[in-house]
């Protein structure tokens, strides 16, 4: 059997509870990083063993076990017949394509959730899964290699700032998923100026690049609005405090998070109505280009359909036509075509057919 499969369809013959990667390629060794703490201090493990693991877990201080990485399968199933987690919990480990959900079980708490970031480079919305789970004493997180959402909650535990160190693992998972929820305001951001930028673009010129551009961006709004829509489900159940592992002293952060959430979802749904204005504002000035460019069309061709006529009257072979036998005949036709073009100009610019923007 494989260890990685690019997509989920890839592993449909599979049966439930198989461990197999799904996702991106990554490289480099799955790492675990221990944070057992209290209000007196804090103590850090690089790489523990399986029997350091065990006691870790059995210790009255808050221990949160970070692992970086899910491509090891045989990592995430040690630390799962450790913690007695169920085969589904670690089949969705490792399968990088979840929705934001949550699940209770007997023992603990599994969610996962979606962390965001802008690249900059690239101009896309960059959507990595998080799996947190939330035991008696200690919390387990689970992100894939490349960019740490959790830095600045380690930051905090370390530098011993704000309540962290107070306070039982329940908000230490309110911290993670916190930090987590702080980023999407970051490319809301990031893309809101994206979309102002585009918008100044359509009022100077209305291109296939700029079309591009404008797809992309919805799709990148896309992108957030199925991360963020879940992640308010969860927040909800969190906030409501239906298990004991959620203590009455971190409802009120649950419910900040429930919020912030919600605002996102806001955020998203204006951003996503902007975006379809956009829309409508690139096929409107498409179509008042066109227009502009119908009238002169229409104009020139206006112009010339008397000037055919003179030319036609005139070209017939007739033998007995008395213009013909005029020595000035040739200017006179001329003259005439130039009378009826400066006529017909005239006429059109007092009508405001000539005249930008009418």
């Amino acid at each position: 059997m494989a260890d990685r499969v690019p997509s989920q369809a890839a592993k449909d013959s599979l049966p439930p509870g198989s461990l197999v990667h799904v996702g991106e390629a990554a490289s480099g060794p799955t790492r675990i990083t221990v944070l057992e703490y209290d209000s007196q201090g804090v103590r850090t493990l690089e790489e523990p063993d399986t029997g350091q693991i065990e006691e870790l877990k059995k210790e009255p201080q808050v221990v949160w076990f970070r692992v970086e990485g899910v491509h090891q399968v045989d990592v995430v199933a040690r630390l799962g017949e450790i913690f007695g987690l169920h085969p589904l919990v670690q089949e969705d480990i490792v399968n990088t394509q979840q929705r934001p959900k949550l699940e209770e079980y007997d023992k603990y708490l599994y969610m996962v959730l979606r962390d965001l970031s802008f690249d900059s480079q690239k101009q896309e919305v960059v959507s990595k899964q998080v799996s947190l789970i939330l035991g008696r004493g200690w919390v387990l997180s689970f992100t894939e290699s490349g960019r740490d959402p959790f830095t600045a909650v380690a930051g905090r535990i370390n530098g011993g700032r704000g309540r962290i160190r107070h306070l039982g693992a329940d908000y230490l998972a309110y911290a993670l998923i916190d930090s987590v929820v702080d980023h999407y305001f970051g490319v809301l951001e990031a893309l809101a100026d994206a979309s102002q930028d585009l918008e100044n673009q359509l009022d100077t010129a209305a291109d296939q690049t700029v079309l591009h551009t404008l797809h992309r961006l919805k799709r990148q709004g896309l992108a957030l609005r199925k991360a963020v829509w879940p992640l308010r489900e969860v927040a909800g159940w969190l906030e409501r405090g239906e298990h004991e592992l959620v203590s009455s002293t971190v409802q009120p952060y649950l419910r900040d998070v429930y919020d912030h959430a919600v605002q996102v979802i806001d955020a998203t749904e204006s951003l996503r109505d902007s975006l379809a204005s956009l829309m409508d504002l690139y096929l409107s000035v498409v179509s008042n280009r066109m227009n502009q460019i119908m009238k002169v069309l229409t104009i020139i061709a206006t112009l010339f359909i008397p000037l055919t006529f003179i030319a036609g009257v005139y070209g017939m072979n007739f033998k007995y036509m008395p213009e013909l036998e005029w020595p000035w005949g040739y200017y006179t036709a001329l003259g005439l075509m130039a009378a009826v073009t400066v006529g017909m100009l005239i006429y059109f610019w007092r009508k405001r057919w000539l005249r930008s923007g009418d």
